[in-house]
Parts: C-alpha cells; structure tokens; sequence
C-alpha cells in the first residue's frame, strides 16, 4: 500500500514550483497594466497548481497501464510500482483536475470571463490526453508543444487576461520564456528516460532528436527567456533582474551538456523547475517596479 511519502513522490513535488511562474510573470504585467488583483493571483496559483498535480498523477496512471515505466532509471512511480491501484492514481488525477475546475470557476465570475471556461476545459482534455487515450500526444513527440502552449502561453497569459482584461507585450515575452523553460523541465527528464522509452515505443521528442540535440534543446530552452528578458529591458529596466539566474543556467547547460545520467538529470529536473520560479520571480518582479 502506498504511504504519504509515496503519494507525495507521485505527485512530483520536483516540478511543482514550476506552476506558480506562470501566475507571478502574469501578475507583474497585470500591476503593469495598473490592474494587479491578489485575490485573482492567489486563485490562478491554486488553478495552475493543482492542474500540474494532475497531470503528474494522470501521467503516471498512464504510463504504468501501458507498461511504460516498468523499467524507469528515475523515482519509482505509483502505478508502475504497483503501490497503489491504477484506479486510485486515475481518481487523484480527476480529484485534482476537478479542484483546479472549481478554482478556475470562481476566479472566472470574479473576473467576468467565462469564456476561459472553454479554455479550462481545453486544459484539462490536454493534460489528460498527453499520456492518455488510444493516441497520446505525448507519445509522438508533441508533449513540449502542448506544455508550452497551456504551461506557458494559457497560464500567464490568462492570469494577467482575469485581472486586467487585456494582455501586453510584456506578458507574451514572459509567457513565451515561461513556456521555454517547462519545456526544458520536459526534456530533462525525457533525456533521462531516452532508453526506455525507446524500448517502452514512446517516442517523445528527446527520443526523435536523439541524446545530444535533445540536450543541445535543453540549453537552448533555458538560455533564450533571458534573452527575452533583456529585449524587455527598455521599456521595463527592472527585467534585467532575470540576469541573476545566468550562472544557474551556465551551470545547468555544463552539467547537461557534459553528458550526466541518471541521478544526476533528476538533480537538474529539480534545479530546472526552480529556475522556472526564480524567472518567474525575477520578471514579475521587474515587471512590477
């Protein structure tokens, strides 16, 4: 049976600062735009949070009654373990996808959008289907596309859009590098699952490119969001902060690029989703002053 513990590695609590980025670059652009709400800021965190813990309970539902992780160099999942039933992950995945539904419901009345009802929707038929169903997306290399249009462009976008009613320059730039660096947390840990997932069938996009170009996309991934910051810098200055995160993205880039496997990739799939929050701290920080 699983315990505490096991339900807390399911939920990959590695990627989970991840999910606030998003909200803290969308609500610097918000207060830019003169419309900053914490109230609808603390409401977009919950959505994004607890759609990022279904989705990692999803995958793993998935991948364990496909038989994909029968064989996994990184954390044990539930499913593929056998610690917990593959009904039960199923029922946490739907239990977080229907908190994140009610979240998103109320911070939709409290903006007057209820057009974005649609677009949660969408999100959830998304983070569902990039590991389940007969044909995942996921499984045919189109994971970083859906992570960096709902991650990235939906999740910063939509949170200045609930607190604003219109978006800037300054949030696409911020959503764009956002989207870039979850990408980048997928493909870490894609490059460490090349092996098996080539044996498993699943050919995500780190399987298509082959190890080195898979990596070579890693780096670029983490690298251009600041360039973005900076191209941000004359009309907001304080978007140079984001230059602080270079020497972790040097050293992520060294220790990707020099080849490292294994333990050493979970270590940089944790260090990549604190990145993510630190650029999400940094922009929306700059955005503000």
């Amino acid at each position: 049976m699983a315990t505490f513990a096991d339900w807390v590695e399911g939920a990959r609590v590695r990627t989970l600062p991840a999910a606030a980025a998003p909200v803290l670059v969308g609500t610097g652009a918000a207060y830019d735009l003169g419309s900053g709400s914490v109230v609808r800021a603390l409401l977009a965190g919950g959505v994004a949070l607890t759609l990022q813990v279904g989705v990692n309970f999803a995958n793993d539902y998935s991948d364990g009654v496909r038989g994909t992780d029968d064989v996994r160099t990184g954390p044990p999942r539930l499913t593929g373990s056998g610690a917990a039933p593959p009904g039960t992950v199923r029922l946490a995945a739907f239990a977080s996808f229907g908190l994140a539904a009610v979240l998103g419901l109320v911070l939709c009345a409290l903006a007057g959008t209820w057009w974005l009802v649609a677009v949660g929707a969408l999100c959830v038929v998304a983070a569902w289907y990039y590991t389940g169903g007969r044909t995942p997306y996921g499984y045919r290399g189109l994971g970083e596309v859906g992570v960096f249009v709902f991650f990235g462009l939906v999740a910063t976008l939509g949170t200045t859009y609930t607190q604003a009613l219109t978006v800037s320059w300054a949030a696409v730039a911020g959503a764009v590098g956002i989207g870039l660096i979850a990408c980048a947390l997928l493909m870490v840990n894609n490059v460490r699952d090349i092996p098996t997932d080539t044996v498993a069938g699943k050919r995500t996009l780190a399987v298509r490119l082959g190890d080195r170009r898979a990596r070579l996309g890693y780096v670029a991934m983490v690298a251009v969001p600041l360039v973005l910051a900076v191209a941000l810098a004359p009309a907001h200055p304080w978007a140079l902060l984001t230059l602080l995160l270079v020497p972790v993205v040097v050293r992520l880039a060294r220790v990707v690029l020099g080849g490292a496997r294994g333990r050493e990739l979970i270590l940089v799939l944790r260090d990549t989703g604190l990145l993510e929050l630190g650029y999400g701290v940094l922009l929306g920080l700059g955005l503000v002053l």
